[in-house]
């Protein structure tokens, strides 16, 4: 797999099952893991319940897929966006596919997507299943990549006695920070990131309401923080602590 920057990425919507506002936000999260060779998005576009999305396909080059809806109640657009993953799989000319839906019926496609050795980013509501999420090598929920006129995340910010509440954040940190601490219990920021990622596919601070990683594990005064300058070049680097490791 050539390097983060650089992957060469095939975006597939499901446009039933996704919202036009979210497409500057979603394309822009795409860019930081590569770069989208292929856009296409799939439905029935000679109704009107898309016409959302025929507004904003032309702006950023998204070529649109007619699948028609043969029977009523069956969602054909799976169908063709299934097909044309592994028609595009089998071309080698990819690095890691872009699956953006709410639907559960493309766990199995992202699990062999994977299997071929390739990434899997997955976008989807918050109601996305379980399975599809868990199939993914990173899942974004499209909640937070809604447009908004500032920079500032699209999720309220939980306070910090929310956080201390949510029995699966507080495990997943300090488990993390514990596969990532040295033997004075001290671990890169950045390594416990990385952790994090390995164990949820759908963790994303910005789900908290929170821009960055430092700011959530801040915010739950659950963890000492301290800067340090390291390196030849003396960069600066974030290093966390579980309090409860006096």
């Amino acid at each position: 797999m050539t390097d983060g920057q650089t992957q060469k990425l095939a975006v597939l919507i499901d446009a039933d099952n996704a919202q036009p506002s979210i497409v500057e936000g979603l394309l822009a999260e795409i860019a930081k893991f590569g770069t989208a060779n292929v856009k296409r998005i799939y439905g029935d576009w000679t109704g009107f319940h898309l016409k959302g999305w025929k507004d904003v396909l032309l702006l950023h080059s998204i070529q649109p897929i007619q699948q028609f809806r043969y029977t009523v109640g069956k969602n054909a657009t799976d169908a063709a966006m299934i097909i044309d993953a592994m028609d595009l799989l089998y071309t080698n000319k990819f690095d890691g596919f872009c699956i953006v839906s709410s639907d559960s019926d493309f766990t199995k496609l992202a699990s062999r997507i994977r299997e071929a050795g390739l990434v899997v980013y997955g976008f989807g509501e918050k109601k996305t299943p379980e399975p599809f999420v868990s199939a993914c090598d990173k899942f974004v929920y499209t909640e937070v990549l809604v447009s908004r006129e500032d920079d500032r995340p699209s999720i309220k910010r939980k306070p910090t006695n929310e956080l201390k509440q949510d029995t699966k954040l507080v495990n997943l940190l300090r488990n993390a920070v514990e596969a990532s601490s040295d033997e004075s219990g001290w671990a890169h920021l950045a390594t416990v990131g990385s952790n994090i990622a390995k164990q949820s596919p759908d963790f994303d601070p910005r789900n908290y309401g929170y821009g960055k990683l430092g700011e959530l594990v801040a915010a739950t005064k659950l963890f000492e923080i301290e800067e340090r300058i390291v390196g030849v070049g003396q960069s600066k680097a974030v290093y966390i602590k579980d309090k409860r490791n006096k």
